[in-house]
């Protein structure tokens, strides 16, 4: 197996090759509006540092989002785009999912809350019993309106550092020093291809089922056709 791992879905631009049993190659570097600019030479750069080539992959995981719709897309269409060239398998992973089991590696045990920031003032977030474990589904919300439900849980991720005031004032743990989790491990803040590829690989060795290589969006994008524009071609 030779598994490449990437996601755009937070401003990390992330990416990785697994081989199955251990992490080969990764590249991460956070940049929320250069992700169409670094994702192909960080492929590149994984590919060098493992001495391998795109027709070595057997397979492709991306992470679907949540995300905003510029960066989400690139990750995905560049995921797309190996899939149809080498006829290999295209699988999608929940980014939030991602976070979790990387929380859950990092050392965070019990239930807890992963959040990205989905500008706008909101996050993206959904809950999990554990590192492997989502009980319910993403959501985008405004920090505000969930602190209540999320109180007295870890909110892991960006949106957690973010509106860390918000959610501590309801009762909910938010950033570095959080209830519960034990003392000097390090909690992620964005995605890790490195992490994704790991819960790829183990998803595949129980013969679990991923999600399609479609965006999660879960809310319309930025850019809107104007209203009530003048048509200038003929008719």
């Amino acid at each position: 197996m030779l598994l490449l791992a990437l996601d755009t879905a937070t401003p990390a631009v992330t990416v990785a090759l697994h081989d199955g049993r251990t992490t080969l190659a990764t590249s991460h570097q956070v940049d929320a509006r250069r992700h169409g600019e670094l994702l192909l030479p960080a492929v590149h750069r994984v590919f060098a540092s493992a001495s391998a080539t795109p027709g070595d992959l057997t397979d492709v995981v991306a992470g679907i989002g949540p995300g905003p719709y510029t960066g989400l897309r690139v990750g995905l269409a560049t995921a797309a785009a190996f899939g149809a060239a080498l006829d290999i398998p295209v699988r999608g992973l929940c980014t939030l999912d991602g976070i979790a089991y990387a929380a859950g590696q990092a050392g965070l045990t019990g239930p807890f809350v992963v959040a990205t920031d989905a500008r706008r003032k909101e996050v993206y977030w959904a809950r999990y019993a554990d590192g492997r474990t989502r009980v319910s589904e993403p959501a985008v919300d405004r920090p505000a309106d969930i602190a209540e439900q999320v109180a007295g849980l870890p909110v892991v991720g960006a949106g957690g550092t973010l509106y860390r005031e918000v959610f501590a004032s309801a009762g909910a743990g938010a950033g570095a020093a959080l209830p519960g989790v034990p003392e000097g491990i390090e909690l992620p803040e964005h995605q890790s291809a490195a992490a994704l590829a790991a819960l790829a690989v183990e998803k595949l060795a129980a013969g679990e089922e991923f999600s399609p290589n479609q965006p999660l969006y879960l809310r319309r994008p930025d850019a809107q056709v104007p209203a009530n524009y003048k048509v200038v071609t003929p008719k």
